[in-house]
Order: C-alpha cells, then structure tokens, then sequence
C-alpha cells in the first residue's frame, strides 16, 4: 500500500536531487528519508532511485509515481477536509497564491470577509505571478490561484483541467507624468506613445505590451522593467517615461507625479480563481472562492 507520507519524501526527493536535502525541506534527517524511500519502493515492488556515485536519478518507476503524486495528494487533501466538515469540525486551511495586484485589492477585502464568516479557517498567502502560480496549483503547492489572461492571449485548452471561476474584467490605462505634451484627453490610441520611452511590467504583461504595440505598428522602446508596480507608478511620475498598467494595479497605488489616460483601442485581462476539481469541493476552498467572487462583485 502506497503511503501519502511516502508520496511526501518522494517529491521532496526528486525536486531537490538528495536525500539530505530533502531530509532538509521536510525536517527530518536523511536516514529517515533513506529508510521511507526503502518502504516505498518494497510497497511498489520496483526500484524509484538509481544512485551513481553522488549522483541520483528517477526510475521511470519513479518518474511516473512522481506524476501521479501531486493529483494523489490533492485527493487525500480534498478527502480529509471533507470528512472532517461533515464530522462538524468547523476548521480548515487554504494555502492561497495571488499576482501581487490582486493580493493588495481582491484577497484582503475577500479574507476579511471569510475570517468573519468563518474564524477558524486559515489561510495562507504566497505571491506569484502566472504562469507559475499555475504551475503551483497544478503541482499540490498551493489550494487556490489568483490568476489572469489576456484576451485574445489565451491558449487553448490552458486551464481545461482546471475548475476556473471568473472574477472580473480588468482594463489597460496608460500612464503617463503629469505635465506630458500629451494633452488632458479622456482617451489615447497607443500608437501615439510610440516614441516615447517605456517602463515595463511582469514578464507576461511586458509580452502583452510588446503585442499591443506591434499590433499598431510599432516596436516599444524598453527603458526600464520591474515587476513592481509602485516602482512603474514612480519611475513615470519621474518623467523617465510612459507606462501600461491595469486598472487594479492602479487602485494599489497612488499614482504621484503621473495620470491615468484610457487606452485605445480597448486592451483586457480577465481575472479569475483557479483551482483543482478535487479541492473545489472542501469546503474552505470553496468559501474562499465565493468571498473573492463577492470581493470582485461577481455575487
């Protein structure tokens, strides 16, 4: 019988290379290690680690458990949250990643909310921006993602193992200092900006920028990238150049020294909350859903 306290010591042990250092993540020593990944493999009849001098390999053996570990343990997650729900235990734990823009508008409002409803939930926070929030879903890293897309970006079939629940449409601004020949027009066609020098956001907004603006013809002159959207609102409101930002971006920062024009064409992301089949049905998942849903005003 295969053990999730096995599938445990075999993930550490394949993402970090070594007993030892797995001995490390988990808090336990390398012996004991050794000595799960004994009982492990005697319980699946067939060697999971070739070991070569210092080195160390996955088996296919073990490169397929590894696979199946992450889905396997979402699924005792999902099991022991449920049962212990209909049990009358009135606890649980969310482990939550969200897009820095989203962590300071839509999760404090929603987390705010929950903690009322239900104090004894607890949730934690971790910032990442996709696709590696994704990947962290996907993985048994996390409970719920806080995540978004471009429209017309979209891969297809990208979260269609995913249960995907739509919080809101968030609108390009430009953003540009306050005294910029740009005259005070409530709107701006980005084509307009293109000998201006430009401040880029994260990698995935910063490909979509270079997108839109080949779209109208022109390559954007990159000044300056960060993945710090107070450091973008700053290093405009300098005069050091132009920027394209979310609208709620925007709301977590007070923009000094720089204003907001509406961008033309139209440029969306859809934002949403994303999360394993298995785990959509424990039940403090799904309340943290629902809250964020209500924080975006989908409810």
């Amino acid at each position: 019988m295969i053990e999730a306290r096995h599938l445990r010591v075999l993930r550490a042990v394949a993402a970090t290379g070594s007993f030892s250092a797995a001995g490390r993540e988990l808090g336990c020593t390398q012996p004991a290690v050794s000595q799960q990944m004994k009982a492990l493999e005697a319980s699946v009849g067939t060697p999971l680690v070739v070991r070569s001098g210092r080195e160390m390999r996955l088996t296919q053996a073990g490169e397929a458990l590894v696979r199946h570990a992450a889905g396997i343990l979402a699924g005792l997650t999902a099991a022991e949250e449920e049962v212990a729900a209909i049990a009358g235990l009135r606890a649980g734990r969310v482990r939550l990643v969200s897009f820095p823009s989203g962590s300071s508008t839509l999760v404090p409002t929603a987390l705010a909310a929950l903690r009322a409803a239900h104090p004894g939930t607890r949730v934690s926070l971790e910032e990442a921006e996709p696709p590696q929030s994704v990947r962290l879903l996907r993985e048994g890293d996390c409970d719920l993602a806080l995540a978004f897309r471009y429209e017309g970006a979209a891969l297809e079939g990208e979260w269609d193992d995913l249960v995907v629940r739509p919080l809101l449409t968030d609108r390009l601004v430009a953003l540009v200092p306050e005294r910029h020949r740009l005259p005070r027009a409530g709107s701006v066609a980005i084509g307009e900006l293109a000998e201006e020098s430009w401040i880029a956001g994260c990698p995935r907004c910063r490909g979509q920028l270079v997108e839109v603006c080949k779209s109208a013809g022109f390559t954007p002159r990159i000044d300056f990238a960060t993945d710090d959207y107070p450091a973008v609102v700053g290093l405009v409101g300098a005069g050091l150049g132009v920027a394209v930002l979310p609208q709620l971006a925007i709301e977590s920062v007070r923009p000094r020294g720089a204003r907001t024009v509406t961008l033309e064409p139209a440029v969306r992301r859809e934002i949403v909350a994303l999360t394993l089949p298995d785990l959509a049905r424990v039940p403090a998942v799904a309340a943290t859903l629902e809250q964020l849903a209500v924080a975006a005003g989908r409810k």
